[in-house]
């Protein structure tokens, strides 16, 4: 043992002639008292001033203790799922990361090192699972362990791909292996370049399809060829092709798409989506992605409200009528000769939450809020229909210019533009004007009438235009546009003209033209029946996730991964048919391993039935739902497929720049899987460990700050005592 000092040459000098003057004062402060006790004070004192000088000059005790047993060698090999990927070039195959380091194992390329010291071969990291979701790559927390376990380490080597995407950066560890002599080797594994080949690596469509429906499935796909690939994706359900698109994808990059599929048979279906295997990829097994959906045969419920049978609303309602997934009730209030009268047609507006609670859609034409029109009770309704209970609304606004009267009525708020008051019976046009998709609505469900965007783009400039327009200044904040004005600008752009917009739970729609029955020339009901069966399925879709008779359940996300809090909505109905305003709602959800946690619903205001709660799955799989409402007697149960999020994905290239950094820092070497043996031979050659070094550094002890505060209130005590002061 001995003592070291980190003190500068100057500082020590200054601590010196410090201590000088304070013995001075001392002696002579004790001559002219004369006393015992003042002696004894300022012999404290100097003690004191001798032990602070003496912490200045910063000293350190420094333990040598020689090493006595044998050095270890830890082998950290990476048991990630990345691991999995096939892009280890040996031989004349391609092995996957994982195969190659069992190989080398197996082979024994660690028994050159037995001879330097003991070898220690440990897995670290691991794929995930349900059990453990957060399982990822952890470098940084497999370096602390080791140093923490292996006092006798000599040295690491690092078998992995470099990828680490859980704890903290392996950098800041290296430092207190370089502070310990401690060299870190690191052997890549895999190819730091993408292998040559096209992914599928993902599919999502929604939880539910309707018959007659054309559902969405995006998918995205991978290109990892330096070149341009023109291929098609295949929609199969079962054994029969049921769809297929053409795709571009860029060179080294990755396309979003969607596939459209009209589902023709009721139950579970698998969807298999798949790419044709491109010429001169290494991998053919990835290239295919299942997804189930349910298919179901519901009846939607709809309601038309209009002031006058103008051309609008007739086809409106026969492309309605004529729909088999729809029930269609009409209200005609006309301001001069009353309600209209007939087959599906109301005598008056569902006045009632009971009565208007079981609409998926409201269509309102060319009809305002006032006498002989909508009441503000009516129209309170429609908001609470629309926020509480997930339910549609489209405004038509037509030549009368009624809708304006809508600006000063409770839905006002609801109307995803600004209408222009200045011009409320709109504008007319001498030429027909052509409504003009925007670079949202070229993508959107709504607007799609062939799977194809650049097919559907070449029907919507063919279609027929219009010769009156609503007056809108702009779309509100939050709004989609998805369609505008093809010849009118205004200081905000291009008027906007079919915009969506989502408001609480529910989605509204504006179409700012009363001639979309015109699309039916030449095509009869093609393309304008379509369109609406689209409108009514896309804004209805949340409200049929998930029914019984009286009870009606909501989630959303659709499809959540672990980890994502999943809000659930449940909307009941009392045996009489009216919304249950104060009753008290429970749930249970089950998890795939059986672990159940009980839900509370708390009850929305409005009286609309409604009740909201929440819940966080910690894993993937299939989760039991049930709901329960004991005053009203309704009960139902449902599934949700929770994904499991991958943190560790085959295929990704690897990452040798943390083994590079961490050999440069620690003093140690790194390379990939051909330089295996070099590493190996680099190790043995390391010289003998050094003796182990442990230093206190007692100018920043704690126990010896407190122990020099000790001594100076024992000397100011002692003065006050002598009346020093």
């Amino acid at each position: 043992m001995n003592w070291s000092f980190a003190s500068s040459w100057s500082v020590i000098l200054i601590g010196i002639l410090v201590w000088c003057i304070a013995a001075n004062l001392s002696w002579q402060n004790a001559q002219r008292r004369g006393t015992r006790a003042v002696a004894w004070l300022e012999g404290l004192r100097m003690v004191i001033v001798s032990l602070l000088v003496f912490t200045l000059f910063r000293p350190e005790m420094v333990q040598r203790i020689e090493r006595t047993e044998s050095p270890e060698i830890v082998i950290l090999v990476d048991g990630s799922g990345s691991m999995a990927t096939r892009d280890v070039r040996w031989t004349s195959t391609v092995l996957t990361r994982t195969k190659w380091i069992n190989d080398q194992e197996t082979n024994g390329f660690a028994n050159p090192l037995n001879e330097k010291g003991e070898v220690f071969f440990e897995t670290f990291s691991m794929a995930p699972t349900n059990r453990s979701p957060e399982a990822g790559t952890d470098i940084a927390g497999a370096l602390e362990r080791t140093l923490k376990t292996h006092e006798q380490l000599r040295a690491v080597m690092i078998v992995s791909d470099g990828e680490w995407n859980l704890g903290g950066s392996p950098a800041a560890i290296a430092t207190r292996f370089r502070d310990q002599d401690i060299p870190i080797f690191g052997v890549g594994v895999g190819s730091e370049t993408a292998l040559p080949d096209l992914v599928l690596e993902r599919v999502s469509a929604p939880a539910y399809g309707l018959i007659g429906e054309q559902i969405a499935v995006p998918f995205k796909v991978l290109n990892r060829m330096d070149r341009e690939i023109e291929t098609s994706v295949v929609v199969k359900a079962g054994d029969r092709v049921a769809s297929r698109k053409q795709i571009l994808i860029p060179p080294l990059g990755e396309l979003h798409e969607t596939v459209l599929w009209s589902p023709t048979d009721i139950g579970e279906n698998v969807l298999k989506l798949s790419i044709p295997v491109e010429s001169g990829e290494t991998f053919t097994d990835n290239n295919e992605l299942e997804h189930k959906i349910a298919i179901r045969a519901e009846t939607l419920k709809v309601l038309v409200v209009d002031s006058v049978p103008r051309w609008e609303f007739r086809f409106l309602r026969n492309a309605l009528l004529r729909d088999p997934g729809v029930e269609m009730h009409a209200v005609l209030l006309h301001p001069e000769l009353g309600p209209g009268a007939g087959h599906n047609y109301l005598d008056q507006f569902p006045g009632g939450k009971d009565l208007l609670a079981h609409y998926d859609v409201v269509f309102l034409g060319d009809i305002g809020f006032g006498e002989n029109e909508l009441q503000s009770k009516d129209l309170e309704l429609l908001k609470g229909l629309v926020e509480q209970q997930a339910s549609g609304l489209v405004f038509i606004p037509g030549r009368r210019g009624r809708q304006m009267s809508l600006l000063d009525s409770p839905i006002a708020e609801l109307i995803p533009v600004v209408l222009n008051r200045e011009r409320p019976r709109g504008i007319g046009l001498q030429n027909e004007v052509p409504l003009l998709l925007s670079s949202t609505g070229k993508g959107h469900l709504l607007t799609r009438f062939d799977s194809d965007e650049i097919r559907n783009g070449e029907i919507w400039k063919n279609l027929p235009g219009f010769f009156w327009s609503a007056a809108v200044d702009k779309s509100r904040p939050g709004s989609e546009v998805l369609g505008v004005h093809a010849s009118m600008r205004n200081a905000w752009g291009r008027i906007p003209l079919l915009v969506t917009r989502s408001v609480g739970n529910g989605k509204v729609l504006y179409l700012g033209t009363d001639s979309a029955w015109r699309w039916r020339r030449g095509v009869e009901d093609k393309y304008h029946y379509r369109f609406w069966s689209q409108v009514v399925r896309w804004m209805s879709h949340q409200r049929h996730l998930s029914e019984r008779e009286g009870i009606r359940l909501s989630y959303s996300p659709e499809s959540p991964n672990a980890g994502e809090t999943v809000f659930l909505q449940a909307a009941v109905l009392n045996q009489s048919g009216f919304p249950l305003d104060k009753g008290k709602v429970i749930g249970r959800v089950t998890g795939p391993e059986g672990r159940m946690e009980d839900l509370e619903f708390q009850s929305v205001d409005g009286g609309w039935g409604v009740y909201k709660t929440r819940f966080t799955p910690r894993e993937g799989g299939e989760f039991e739902l049930n709901v329960r409402a004991p005053s009203a007697d309704r009960e139902m149960g449902t599934s949700l497929e929770v994904t499991q999020p991958v943190r560790e994905r085959a295929g990704q290239p690897a990452q040798f720049n943390v083994f590079r950094e961490l050999a440069a820092i620690t003093g140690g070497r790194s390379g990939g899987v051909d330089q295996l043996h070099g590493i190996v031979e680099a190790i043995t050659l390391l010289p003998e460990p050094k003796p182990i070094e442990k230093r206190m550094r007692l100018w920043s002890n704690p126990w010896w700050g407190g122990a020099l505060l000790l001594l100076l209130g024992i000397y100011w005590t002692g003065r006050k005592l002598a009346g020093m002061l």
